[in-house]
């Protein structure tokens, strides 16, 4: 092999690497449930192309309300499951949706879509 060849598989290598990575690579983003004048506590999900914030932190022992405001028209993305809870919702798209859960003892609590293509963690501490 020549240089070239060695420059030009070296390369590519590394741009087959940077796609995979950029499609596969689990992106985050965290918040913190804010306590309303109620003493519930809220957040707020983005759903466009994924949950934004995917990672919301709670204090445990309080009732939690998270407003998901779906911003595409992917039927993937029209329903949300919080299966530890036993609570799904449809999200109609450009509309904010609430959903309530209850009180939580400390631990992770998946949500994600009816495809489970849209993953997001609830966090209660």
């Amino acid at each position: 092999m020549t240089i070239d060849q060695i420059l030009v598989t070296v390369v590519g290598a590394l741009a087959i690497l940077g796609v995979g990575a950029y499609f596969l690579w689990p992106r985050t983003s965290e918040a913190r449930a804010v306590t309303t004048s109620s003493g519930d506590q809220e957040a707020l999900i983005l759903v466009k192309g994924g949950y934004s914030p995917d990672r919301i932190v709670a204090e445990a022992g309080k009732p939690i309300r998270l407003l998901f405001r779906r911003e595409e028209s992917s039927a993937c993305s029209e329903r949300v499951v919080f299966p530890d809870f036993h609570k799904s919702a449809f999200l109609p798209q450009g509309a904010v949706t609430p959903i309530e859960l209850p009180p939580a003892k400390p631990g992770e609590y998946q949500f994600h879509c009816q495809m489970v293509m849209l993953r997001g963690t609830l966090v209660v501490r």
